[in-house]
């Protein structure tokens, strides 16, 4: 099958003539993000920055983030620091089988918050050519995989359950590096260096914001959009590889599929669920591969026969008795075969000890 192929547009160099406003002193993330966003899209493109704390200062400014005290979205205000604030990106999401999630514990920061209202527009910047429904699948991917974090970070959600101690502490993030360009306490202090601005070191962060937005964004575009086409062609041909339905036929090997999966499983309103997965790796070996629970990553829909897990080559051929077995790893999560009717048979062999 082919699949559409989208490319990222290169925007003009063209400078607005509106100001954007935000904090000053020690910067964040979240605001950061929420700068570099809207500096993509038409109305602010390029625009200058202001970082004061001003509240005259700030009002003379076309819109003002992560500062203020008001959301108001008539008004061009995005701060998430008042009294009573509670807004949210959803309401939770369902997950295949149907049970729905618990609503998000994550509140929108300023990030957050100009992505709600102008995330669209700087996905379209980028890739003009999406579809509506494109667009809408783009915008909460790429609020699950990197958005999410920067409003928890900032808004002080907890990365582990209450009573769960952290075996280490992850400093490699985003919000992190952000973290880092901040001017130390005593930079510049002892009069041999001269010491960095504030502003100058915020423009190297919102820079930095936006190498990770587009890498994102590209790699959902341009990779997870594609992958999407092929695992949708084979849900679509899943009775013509396995009667059972439980068994998908990826045409090309290597890509994302999971996450794609879930959401048309729903989306096909699928009663029985997918178990088992075939396709090639790089060296071209047919795999199988087990289909976890959405949002568990260990815990299969169901498993490889236990007899096999942890068997290689003919020692798996005498227990499994199909030809080409070449592994089954210990966790019985995965497993290979010579041939893809080898791998089909492995499936078909392991829906059959769902009772295990």
């Amino acid at each position: 099958m082919t699949t559409v192929a989208y490319k990222r547009a290169k925007l003009e160099d063209a400078k607005s003539s509106k100001v954007i406003g935000t904090h000053s002193g020690t910067f964040q993330a979240d605001e950061a993000m929420g700068v570099w966003m809207l500096r993509q899209i038409a109305e602010y493109r390029n625009a200058n920055l202001v970082r004061s704390r001003d509240p005259d200062v700030l009002e003379g400014l076309d819109i003002v983030i992560d500062v203020g005290g008001v959301y108001d979205h008539s008004l061009l205000r995005y701060d998430h620091h008042q009294r009573g604030y509670d807004e949210r990106f959803d309401d939770g999401k369902v997950v295949a089988g149907g049970k729905k999630m618990e609503g998000r514990c994550t509140k929108l920061s300023a990030s957050g918050l100009v992505y709600r209202h102008y995330g669209k527009q700087v996905i379209q910047t980028y890739y003009p050519n999406l579809s509506d429904s494109d667009v809408s699948l783009v915008y909460t991917k790429l609020y699950d995989k990197l958005l999410e974090a920067l409003d928890a970070i900032d808004t002080g959600v907890e990365p582990v359950p209450d009573g769960v101690e952290m075996l280490y502490t992850d400093s490699t993030g985003l919000a992190s590096r952000v973290g880092r360009l901040n001017p130390r306490w005593n930079e510049g202090g002892d009069n041999s260096q001269e010491a960095p601005s504030p502003d100058d070191r915020f423009e190297q962060a919102s820079a930095i914001c936006g190498e990770d937005f587009l890498a994102t964004l590209t790699g959902i575009v341009e990779s997870d959009l594609p992958a999407r086409s092929f695992v949708e062609a084979a849900l679509r041909k899943r009775m013509e590889t396995d009667p059972s339905g439980e068994v998908l036929k990826f045409e090309s090997g290597g890509m994302p599929w999971k996450s794609h999966l879930y959401e048309l499983e729903r989306e096909y309103k699928l009663e029985t669920l997918i178990k088992f997965v075939l396709y090639t790796d790089q060296s071209g070996m047919w795999r199988i591969q087990a289909v976890t629970v959405e949002g568990k990553q260990f815990e299969n829909r169901l498993g490889l026969p236990k007899e096999w897990r942890g068997v290689r080559d003919e020692d798996l051929v005498s227990v499994s008795k199909i030809p080409g077995a070449k592994f089954c790893h210990a966790a019985g999560f995965i497993g290979g075969n010579a041939t893809y009717e080898g791998a089909l048979a492995m499936a078909k062999e392991a829906l059959t000890r769902k009772d295990e």
